[in-house]
Formats: C-alpha cells, sequence, structure tokens
C-alpha cells in the first residue's frame, strides 16, 4: 500500500532535517518537478540532488535554526509554512507545497523571502 501524505510528508522533513539527500529523492518519481521562485522548473534527479545538496550544505553551518510553523494535509496535498536562519541567510517566510500520488511528490512548490546576510 502506498505511503499517505502525510507519512510522505514525515519522510521528507526528517530527511531534510538530517541532510539525507538519498532519502529525499526517494520521495520523487522521475516524473516528478519541483517549481521553486529562485530555480525554475527541477525536473531530472540530478537538477534535484543539486538543489536539495546546495540546501544541505547551507542549514549544516553552524548556528542553523529552522522553525515548522504551519503544517496542512488535506488529501493529496500539503502545506508547510516555515522561518529559519543561517550562517547565509534569513528566512523570514519559507513555504513549500507538496502533491502526493501513490505514495511519492510529483510536484513540489517552493518560495522564500530570504535576506542575505
Amino acid at each position: 500500500m502506498a505511503r499517505s501524505t502525510e507519512e510522505v510528508l514525515d519522510h521528507h522533513l526528517q530527511s531534510f532535517g538530517s541532510g539525507n539527500l538519498e532519502g529525499i529523492l526517494e520521495d520523487f518519481t522521475p516524473q516528478s518537478v519541483i517549481l521553486s521562485a529562485d530555480d525554475g522548473p527541477l525536473r531530472t534527479r540530478d537538477e534535484m540532488a543539486g538543489y536539495f545538496q546546495a540546501m544541505f550544505d547551507e542549514f549544516a553551518k553552524p548556528g542553523a535554526s529552522f522553525s515548522l510553523d504551519k503544517r496542512i494535509i488535506d488529501g493529496d496535498t500539503a502545506f508547510i509554512a516555515w522561518s529559519a536562519e543561517t550562517a547565509d541567510n534569513v528566512y523570514e517566510l519559507g513555504t513549500d507545497t507538496f502533491v502526493v500520488r501513490d505514495g511519492k511528490i510529483v510536484t513540489q512548490t517552493f518560495v522564500a523571502k530570504k535576506t542575505p546576510k
């Protein structure tokens, strides 16, 4: 049986928090897309891996903090709102939306109000 939207979101957040690139990539299919205001559509595994690795590298620096401020799940859609601070940036507000089908993320959107330090 396919994972629920909640299970997929939980796995995705846990993988992100632990810097588990393979775990993150397991949540997507070969047809999945990430729509990002900064990076445009990301469709290939290599594009997604580079995108997440850059985030992992930034959040791995000393003093990084992350706060999950809102989490909403409705059917096959999950939404999170968050804030964070890294050595490089202040994320006043970040949002991600995930569309999940058959236990995988088919579409993820991301946007953040980010201010460089």
